[in-house]
């Protein structure tokens, strides 16, 4: 009995190890954000630093209507900031931004919802500054499904050493990998015992 907690305890750990270091949390624009038509509103995230996340795509949707506006393609992860100039968006307060590899579809992180207002609207609420390294896009339209990248930024750049890669770093799976074989292994013990 006491065996059989023990590798329990353990594999709730492993489990636990296996999550640490993949979070992305976009930080800004928080709950109730506004953003104005005709200024630079700023996305701000954190995220893992061993996750393999190098850089991702900016989209943004409203929760009430159809469509998506395609922001910036290949946005580096560092610095932790975006500047989004946006001109001629639709006001609502149901905006979200959302961080995502649009290639293979894998959501990194949403922000909360917030509103757009219209231009020369004075917002009640401050945003973050935004960073001296970060780069501005403009968005000039609202959702349109024939509409490309508003920016498309240079390739991510790989940040491996070397063009061929024979393992995982524990950032990039590797304790995944360690949690999954870690599972399979306590499996087969507990039903042994």
């Amino acid at each position: 009995m006491r065996c059989s907690f023990l590798i329990s305890l353990s594999l709730q750990f492993v489990f636990f190890l296996s999550s640490v270091s993949a979070y992305f949390v976009v930080t800004n624009p928080a709950r109730d954000a506004q953003w104005v038509n005709g200024q630079v509103n700023v996305v701000t995230w954190e995220k893992g630093l061993m996750d393999g996340i190098n850089g991702f795509d900016v989209e943004m949707a409203r929760m009430s209507a159809d469509g998506l506006i395609l922001v910036a393609r290949n946005v580096l992860s560092k610095p932790h900031s975006l500047g989004i100039y946006i001109e001629n968006i639709p006001p609502g307060d149901d905006y979200v931004v959302i961080c995502i590899n649009s290639t293979h579809g894998v959501l990194h992180g949403t922000s909360q919802r917030f509103t757009i207002l219209p231009s020369g609207a004075t917002p009640t609420t401050t945003q973050p500054p935004l960073d001296k390294k970060a780069v501005t896009v403009t968005v000039t339209q609202g959702p349109n499904p024939t509409a490309f990248w508003a920016t498309t930024l240079p390739p991510v750049p790989y940040s491996g050493s070397t063009s061929v890669r024979m393992g995982m770093g524990w950032g990039e799976g590797g304790v995944g990998v360690l949690a999954t074989v870690a599972g399979v292994v306590g499996a087969a013990v507990w039903t042994l015992v």
